[in-house]
């Protein structure tokens, strides 16, 4: 599956897209904030590509100038999210370079696969999170329609190693649907 927007291709990740990824995946302003590691080399950005972005609704962003890997924005279903055990639901996570921040890719990105999630995958709530302190994350959120459900104060980070104070985030499609008219 293929996804447009006006400025954006979202599109299914490619072994190719390692060095891309390696490229904005190092930084360390990107990974530690969402709750991951900057990435040490192209090698381990193939892996990440190999066994983390293969998940049935895991998307490169991509710039329809060059369609090369930016970022990533998923629909974590159903087994691969620890906010909900239903089949209806899921978890929306992304993230993306920082040559390219504040520049409205990531909202026009969440708007598209909302869409995808509400209107294709039958969702009738989606979930997001993100760590105190990440107020870009939360900005995106208020964005895109998501309202406040609830924080915990103690949420593991494995791959930091560390516990952090986490937000969560709901949309429904009922309300999704409001942010439309």
């Amino acid at each position: 599956m293929i996804l447009e927007t006006e400025r954006l291709i979202l599109r299914p990740w490619r072994e190719s897209d390692a060095e891309s990824i390696y490229e904005y995946a190092k930084d360390p302003r990107v990974g530690p904030i969402a709750g991951w590691p900057p990435h040490k080399s192209v090698d381990e950005s193939l892996n990440v590509i190999k066994n983390v972005f293969n998940g049935p609704e895991c998307y490169a962003i991509c710039l329809k100038t060059d369609n090369v890997a930016i970022g990533c924005i998923e629909l974590k279903l159903n087994g691969h999210t620890d906010m909900t055990d239903r089949d209806d639901e899921c978890e929306l996570g992304y993230w993306i370079g920082v040559p390219f921040w504040g520049k409205g890719y990531v909202p026009e990105a969440v708007r598209k696969i909302l869409h995808h999630g509400f209107e294709d995958l039958g969702m009738t709530t989606i979930w997001c999170g993100y760590y105190d302190g990440n107020e870009r994350s939360k900005r995106v959120q208020e964005k895109c329609g998501f309202t406040y459900h609830h924080t915990c104060n103690h949420v593991s980070v494995p791959l930091m190693g560390e516990t952090r104070i986490g937000h969560t985030n709901i949309l429904t499609k009922e309300q999704w649907k409001n942010t439309l008219l």
